[in-house]
């Protein structure tokens, strides 16, 4: 009934930028936090970095100042703003958020990932 999805991944040079979008969609009552995550092949899916209705964010140490996190909670989007990117920055990335459905009824839900490839 709830459905993330991710756009905007792809190959992109060492030092240069990408930006990824998510698009959450269906029974929404509301959207407590808003998140990315990445897997790298061979490594657990880790953080990358998240935001709360209000705006609090936080970030992987491996990302900050180079990457940013916003949302628009009009349209139930999500927005990572990837600058300089490194080669270990390749990984799947998915979209993840802690979504209310109703009043008492929340549950978390992920996208199916889009493919970040960061070389020259």
């Amino acid at each position: 009934q709830v459905q993330l999805v991710e756009s905007g991944g792809g190959l992109v040079q060492p030092g240069g930028p990408l930006r990824l979008s998510c698009a959450a969609s269906g029974s929404i009552f509301s959207i407590v936090t808003m998140g990315w995550y990445r897997q790298a092949p061979g490594k657990e899916r880790e953080l990358v970095a998240d935001i709360n209705s209000g705006g609090a964010s936080k970030y992987a140490d491996s990302v900050k100042g180079r990457f940013t996190i916003s949302r628009d909670n009009a349209l139930n989007m999500v927005y990572l703003q990837m600058n300089s990117l490194k080669p270990e920055d390749t990984a799947l990335y998915y979209c993840n958020a802690y979504i209310y459905t109703n009043p008492r009824q929340w549950g978390v839900y992920w996208g199916q990932g889009t493919q970040v490839t960061v070389s020259s």
